[in-house]
C-alpha cells in the first residue's frame, strides 16, 4: 500500500497538482449545505470532517480511512478502484434525504474517472489531492469546512494550525554556519520527497537542507528515488523516516544497512520515526507532524557532538 500512495503521489503531480471540481461539482457543491450524505474516499478529508464536527453526515469512507479511531462508518469503497453502482446506491433512505445518491463525495484521486462519472449523474464532487503548501492545506479544510455547513470550525481548526506550525517555526533558533542536512524516507526503496513537496516545505521552513532536492529531475515530481550510494554520501545529519508502520523500518533496521552505519545521523542517534499516516496526510494532525519534525531540528542542533565532528 505504502508504495501505490507514492505511484498516486507521482502520477497526481505530473498531470498538474490539483484538480479542478468540474463545472457541474461547482455549481452543485456551492449550494450543498450541511449534506446529510457525504461519502469520503480521502483519509485526509475524513479526518478533517470529523475534526469540524461534520462526522454524522458521513456514511462511508474509504478502506484506509483509519482516524479518528471511534466512531467511523462500517461502510467501506476502495478509493484505488471506485464502483460507480456502489457509490449510487451507499446512502441510507430517510425522511429527509429519500434518495440513496450521496449529496457530496470527496476524494484524493480519481481512480476510475470517478469525478466526471459521479458528476454526470449529478453528484457533486470535489478532488482534494496532496496540496504543495500549507496554504494548500488550509484551503481544502475551509472549503470542507463550507460544503458541509460548518465553516466557522473549520475557521478555528486553521487558525489552530497556523498558530501552532508558526510557533513551531518561531522556536528554532538561528543556525548559521550549521548546515543541518535531512534525509525523509518514504519506504526502504530511498523513495524520498524534495523542499518542492508539501513535507518537503515544512522541513525548509525549519531551516534544513533536503538532501533529496540535489537528485531531483522533472520526471519524478518531486518524489525522487535515491540510491543507498548517494545517501551515504550525502552523509545526512537527521533522518526522518515515514515507513515505520508499513514497513517497518527504524533506527535499527537503518544501521544494518550497508554503510549507513557511518552516517551522522546514525552515528549521532538522530534517526526519526515518524507514524505513516500522520506523516502522508494533510489534515486536523497537521499539528503532530510540524511538532516532531521541530523538535527532531532542535535536538540536531543542539547536539554539539553532531557538529563537533565536522
Amino acid at each position: 500500500m505504502r508504495r501505490t500512495l507514492i505511484i498516486v503521489a507521482l502520477a497526481l503531480a505530473l498531470v498538474g497538482g490539483v484538480t479542478p471540481l468540474s463545472s457541474a461539482a461547482t455549481s452543485a457543491g456551492a449550494a450543498v449545505r450541511r449534506p446529510g450524505c457525504v461519502v469520503s474516499l480521502s483519509p485526509t478529508a475524513t479526518e478533517t470532517l470529523y475534526a469540524i464536527g461534520a462526522g454524522a453526515q458521513v456514511q462511508a469512507v474509504d478502506k484506509d480511512s483509519n482516524y479518528p479511531t471511534h466512531g467511523l462508518p462500517a461502510k467501506r469503497i476502495d478509493a484505488f478502484n471506485p464502483s460507480v453502482e456502489a457509490l449510487l446506491g451507499i446512502c441510507k433512505r430517510t425522511a429527509s434525504h429519500p434518495s440513496t445518491k450521496p449529496d457530496l463525495v470527496i476524494i484524493s484521486y480519481d481512480a476510475n474517472d470517478i469525478a466526471q462519472k459521479l458528476s454526470n449523474l449529478g453528484v457533486p464532487v470535489i478532488n482534494q489531492d496532496a496540496p504543495t503548501t500549507l496554504g494548500g492545506a488550509y484551503g481544502q479544510m475551509l472549503t470542507l469546512g463550507r460544503l458541509t455547513g460548518h465553516l466557522a470550525a473549520a475557521q478555528r481548526l486553521v487558525a489552530s494550525l497556523k498558530s501552532r506550525i508558526a510557533a513551531d517555526v518561531a522556536s528554532v533558533p538561528a543556525h548559521p554556519g550549521r548546515d543541518l542536512t535531512v534525509y525523509y524516507e518514504l519506504d526502504p526503496t530511498f523513495y524520498s520527497l524534495t523542499s518542492g513537496t508539501f513535507v518537503g516545505s515544512l522541513l525548509k521552513s525549519l531551516g534544513t537542507t533536503n538532501i533529496a532536492d540535489a537528485q531531483s529531475t522533472s520526471a519524478d515530481a518531486g518524489y525522487p528515488q535515491l540510491s543507498s550510494e548517494y545517501i551515504v554520501t550525502a552523509n545526512p545529519k537527521l533522518i526522518f523516516l515515514a515507513d515505520t508502520v508499513c514497513c517497518q523500518q527504524d533506527a535499527a533496521t537503518v544501521a544494518a544497512r550497508p554503510g549507513f552505519a557511518q552516517v551522522s545521523a546514525v552515528v549521532h542517534h538522530h534517526v526519526v520515526g515518524l507514524n505513516d499516516d500522520i506523516a502522508s496526510r494533510w489534515g486536523p494532525r497537521l499539528g503532530i507532524l510540524m511538532d516532531e519534525l521541530t523538535a527532531a531540528v532542535k535536538a540536531a542542533l543542539a547536539d554539539t557532538s553532531v557538529w563537533s565532528a565536522r
